[in-house]
């Protein structure tokens, strides 16, 4: 059994393993857009429970009624925002909504969505999950030609290029189309005239997008948990580079940026996405499992028991137990009334929702050699307080099991991994990290199992965090 040192125990507080910050990665948000339904606001705020994990720190709404677009944001989590009873009241059979989660430049209750802008022609509602790699970019361009900004958000450069396409365009979607030739990176959206709802993914297919059919309407979402939430039966994943326009003539599609190649985040599948999500026809849950016996295979471990620290580490480490034949079971109680770690923008709120989120069970724990199984290491300190906590309720060894590889370099794309001199597997080795934690050994997965999580013989994802090797080349100098 490691012992717990004063230097060790000294070490959870002091300011060199706070630069380590914590382990977990930020993701931008989600988006859901429903259109022909009677319910249109309170089934969009239904469906956006189900994708809260995306973005805790504000949320809203836009709704068309009678062609008459209207909104309300707020910061947040849902049930902080809107109430049952005012969500049912609100008229309108088309709406939009959003979960944020925001980036060191997009906090605020300014950059909340969706956005609602103003234009010759009517109105427009849009909804984003992107990070446009041109952004400083097209920012300077438009404001050459008179554009004002009120917001930090991708979302706005978005959609005062879009408004600009429509006022010398035909339909919505003839501007979204030429609109998309103008932006570069990660975007998946959900936009709304007084008439229609479009729905965009990005050529790379960087975040998740699907539809399906509620009635005699349909729904958009980042996610299929929300249209289970909505009772909405799933038709199809959006495909990269497909525009899907849905209006009184039911759905069409439009195609763009055929030829580029698939860049799915394999974090959709580690960490970011609702295990009871499908997400490009793979099951999460099934590649979390999946992970957890890739560890297993790799190295082999004595021990009692396989736990797992909640939410996704539960799911590896049930393929971690099933392909070891290492008993599973339940380490931690998690308190369901502290959001996702990762969730909150500011350090010092990280850290203190990390002291309340989990307990360790003791009598679970007390005496046995202990297989951790985590999803992510990005800078440490997390994983440290875990160990140290399974010690003290008087774990006899703790083995930590990682599901990702180690990552080294900063995303563009919409994943807040900070800077490589940041990063924790850029300072230490596995071994002195494995030390640094308090463990007795530790093992990350091997890079190029990740294509086996979602059976891919072929590289259809984006692994640029653990290779630097970007599926986009042209980034803005300002943006690195």
């Amino acid at each position: 059994m490691k012992k717990l040192t004063k230097k060790w125990l000294r070490d959870l507080d002091s300011n060199k393993f706070q630069n380590l910050s914590n382990e977990k990665l930020n993701e931008e948000c989600g988006v859901l857009g429903i259109y022909n339904n009677d319910r249109a606001v309170a089934t969009v705020v239904e469906g956006l429970y189900a994708l809260q994990h995306r973005g805790q720190e504000s949320c809203g709404y836009a709704v068309s009624d009678g062609g008459v677009i209207t909104g309300s944001r707020g910061a947040g989590v849902i049930q902080e925002v809107f109430t049952p009873e005012e969500v049912e009241k609100i008229p309108g059979k088309m709406a939009i909504g959003h979960v944020k989660y925001s980036g060191a430049k997009e906090r605020g209750i300014k950059n909340a969505q969706p956005l609602i802008v103003k234009h010759q022609k009517g109105r427009l509602a849009i909804a984003v999950n992107a990070t446009l790699t041109n952004s400083e970019k097209l920012k300077q361009d438009l404001s050459g030609k008179g554009a004002m900004f009120t917001t930090d958000t991708d979302a706005e450069i978005i959609a005062q290029i879009a408004v600009r396409k429509r006022l010398k365009s035909s339909s919505i979607e003839e501007a979204v189309l030429e609109t998309v030739k103008k932006i570069k990176g990660c975007y998946s959206l959900v936009m709304m005239s007084p008439t229609k709802l479009i729905a965009v993914r990005d050529p790379h297919g960087f975040r998740p997008l699907c539809l399906g059919k509620l009635g005699d309407g349909f729904v958009v979402a980042s996610e299929t948990a929300a249209l289970d939430t909505v009772k909405a039966e799933f038709l199809r994943d959006i495909l990269p580079g497909e525009i899907v326009v849905i209006d009184s003539d039911g759905v069409r599609s439009l195609r763009f940026g055929k030829s580029i190649e698939r860049a799915i985040c394999i974090f959709e599948y580690i960490y970011f996405a609702r295990p009871d999500s499908v997400v490009d026809g793979v099951s999460v849950h099934e590649a979390r499992v999946q992970a957890g016996m890739l560890l297993a295979k790799q190295r082999k471990t004595k021990a009692d028991m396989v736990i797992g620290v909640p939410d996704s580490g539960l799911d590896a480490a049930i393929g971690y137990s099933k392909e070891s034949k290492i008993p599973y079971g339940i380490g931690f109680h998690r308190n369901s009334y502290v959001g996702r770690t990762f969730i909150k923008p500011v350090q010092k709120e990280r850290t203190t929702a990390i002291g309340v989120k989990l307990n360790v069970i003791k009598s679970a724990v007390e005496g046995k050699r202990i297989v951790m199984v985590d999803d992510s290491i990005v800078r440490g300190s997390t994983s440290k307080n875990i160990v140290f906590a399974l010690r003290n309720a008087g774990a006899k060894e703790v083995h930590v099991r990682i599901s990702s590889p180690t990552i080294h370099h900063p995303c563009y794309f919409g994943t807040d991994i900070p800077t490589r001199e940041e990063l924790t597997s850029n300072k230490n080795s596995v071994e002195e990290l494995c030390k640094i934690i308090g463990a007795d050994s530790l093992e990350f997965l091997d890079p190029n199992s990740l294509g086996k999580l979602i059976n891919s013989n072929k590289k259809t994802y984006c692994d640029a965090c653990f290779t630097g090797n970007y599926p986009v080349e042209a980034i803005d100098d300002e943006q690195k």
